[in-house]
């Protein structure tokens, strides 16, 4: 059966999205976007079908609308839906990262007969814009629908069903189990990561060459730190309820570390550190979570001219793509000098296999 798929806002989840649906030949994408550029690049290089140049003309002809703006824009275009003509059974979903504000907004349309399954994808990227839109960007990244407790169970099967071509996880919670879980794997972490970047700024003023040492394990750990600031203020603002209870419970671990240092003897230490190891080793390395994979390799080469084409020639005959590449200086706890990026889990994989069949370096994968 045909379906004409509305996205509205062309980014990099919203581009990705038209272009992992446009992999159903029965799908039909009709795309807007507030930047008229943005609009004409979406359909000038295929990520959408049809252009519209303003919401109503696009939402009249949907089976489903999806909102891909940021969490506020999203809930003022909610309130002024209500004003649209919309098709009878349309299913209206976004993909915003907090679900508890989108889910209230849904209630005046839920009111008005308007099916309303709160979505969001737990995928992104370093990139951003339409240009950067991927159709493999959620394959194997959850995928996270919030519908209301007592919403038509056949609704919820078409929009899973149509989401299934993204090759993404589709699992349903409600909002208020989303905005904990997601505080505390994703919002949370970009608190703790902004922080420690905005301590070492201020440790640099008296110890200039400490950010020439913040490589390595200080880099991984606070790259989070360096995303859109006005999406994660929106985020943060959205969430603050259970941000401040994260943060509380943060602050007594903090305050527990502070008397193991103190006062801890060697064995208690060690302990401390086992724990954390025991659980970090534990955690899945093979999908998406609900934060940015980058899909790193550290690769162990040793100094000499050349050794990076080396690589990059090997990985090229096999027809690997890279996204990234950097040479690790500070290098405390991390295996391998050489860091190599990749867009997908499989290509990585590949790489391994590449580099093993062709050197002798080790690979290490954090």
């Amino acid at each position: 059966m045909k379906q004409t798929v509305f996205i509205i806002g062309l980014g990099l989840i919203g581009g990705s999205l038209a272009l992992g649906l446009k992999r159903n030949k029965d799908i039909s994408i009709i795309g807007y976007d507030a930047q008229s550029h943005t609009l004409q690049t979406a359909r000038k290089i295929g990520i959408i079908d049809e252009m519209a140049f303003h919401i109503e003309e696009g939402s009249a002809l949907a089976d489903v609308i999806i909102f891909a703006t940021p969490v506020n824009e999203t809930i003022r275009l909610m309130y002024e839906m209500p004003k649209w003509s919309l098709k009878k059974q349309v299913i209206v979903t976004d993909t915003g990262s907090t679900k508890n504000e989108i889910m209230k907004a849904a209630l005046r349309l839920k009111e008005m007969g308007i099916t309303f399954i709160g979505g969001h994808p737990m995928a992104g990227s370093h990139k951003s814009g339409v240009e950067a839109a991927r159709a493999h960007l959620f394959e194997n990244a959850f995928y996270m629908l919030t519908p209301f407790e007592n919403e038509n169970k056949k609704e919820v099967k078409i929009l899973s069903d149509i989401l299934q071509v993204t090759k993404a996880k589709v699992v349903q919670v409600n909002a208020v189990e989303h905005d904990h879980m997601t505080a505390v794997v994703s919002h949370f972490p970009h608190l703790v990561a902004a922080s420690l970047v905005h301590q070492l700024a201020g440790e640099n003023e008296q110890f200039p060459f400490t950010k020439q040492l913040a490589a390595g394990g200080f880099r991984d750990l606070t790259r989070i730190a360096s995303a859109n600031p006005i999406m994660w203020r929106d985020i943060t603002l959205q969430n603050r309820k259970e941000l401040s209870n994260q943060l509380r419970m943060w602050s007594e671990e903090m305050n527990k570390l502070q008397n193991l240092l103190l006062h801890g003897e060697a064995d208690e230490i060690e302990t401390y550190f086992s724990k954390a190891k025991q659980v970090r080793d534990e955690l899945p390395i093979t999908t998406q979570g609900a934060m940015f994979s980058v899909f790193d390799l550290y690769v162990d080469v040793p100094d000499y001219p050349g050794v990076i084409s080396e690589i990059t020639g090997y990985l090229a005959k096999d027809n690997i793509s890279i996204t990234n590449l950097r040479i690790v200086e500070t290098r405390e706890d991390i295996f391998g000098i050489l860091v190599v990026s990749f867009q997908t889990i499989d290509d990585r994989a590949k790489a391994v296999k590449c580099i093993a069949n062709n050197t002798t370096f080790e690979t290490y994968i954090s």
